[in-house]
């Protein structure tokens, strides 16, 4: 499978604010904001659109119905957010802190998460098209009922992941690591792994290994 990489945000000249106001219904688009916490809302219908945010803290917001697209998020903290049913399309996440957030249901189109921390969060029945996580703490995190195309994982801990119900043919684990880590069984043809991995994989069915 030929590996695609994600189209980068499109970003219009922006308009720098370190103050935005949230609320039902409003699009907040060309704007280049730093250094603001949002924390602790309950949003729906809210869209962000050809924007930078750059240390914004968003923690524990449930967001409903929320749309982004061309959106650069550099150094930002979406810590146990509730992002159910989002759609990202042109997303960079760039040293985010990702722990706990909830992106099921979720469609993702052409996002990088760079070098975040996003254990135990969940990607659970999210619809993932060209996305692409390099070094990235993915440990403890849901992956289960995953559609994808072009999912790449470069330099990232996937220790404890659970992958249930997800289909695996083209999937290359190589270039990350994992110490344990859940499959379904009948879902792990074509998966791609190295030698280590794959004795690791065979302990988490059962199966005794001898030399």
């Amino acid at each position: 499978m030929k590996i695609k990489a994600p189209i980068a945000p499109l970003l219009p000249k922006l308009i720098e604010t370190d103050f935005i106001f949230l609320d039902d219904e409003i699009i907040i688009e060309g704007l280049s904001v730093k250094d603001q916490d949002l924390s602790y809302q309950d949003i729906r219908n809210l869209v962000f659109r050809e924007c930078r945010f750059e240390k914004i803290t968003m923690n524990r917001n449930h967001l409903e119905r929320f749309e982004c697209s061309n959106v650069i998020f550099d150094h930002c903290d979406f810590s146990n957010i509730e992002w159910i049913g989002a759609s990202f399309h042109q997303v960079h996440f760039h040293q985010c802190k990702l722990t706990g957030t909830n992106f099921a249901e979720s469609y993702l189109r052409d996002c990088l998460f760079e070098e975040c921390i996003a254990d135990y969060a969940s990607f659970s029945a999210t619809n993932q098209k060209v996305v692409h996580f390099q070094k990235t703490s993915l440990n403890d995190t849901e992956f289960v009922d995953v559609t994808w195309n072009n999912l790449v994982f470069d330099g990232c801990s996937l220790t404890g992941g659970n992958w249930f119900h997800t289909k695996l043919a083209g999937l290359d684990l190589t270039k990350s690591s994992f110490d344990k880590i859940a499959f379904s069984q009948e879902l792990l043809k074509g998966l791609k792994v190295t030698q280590e991995q794959a004795i690791t994989i065979a302990a988490g069915l059962g199966l005794i290994i001898e030399d």
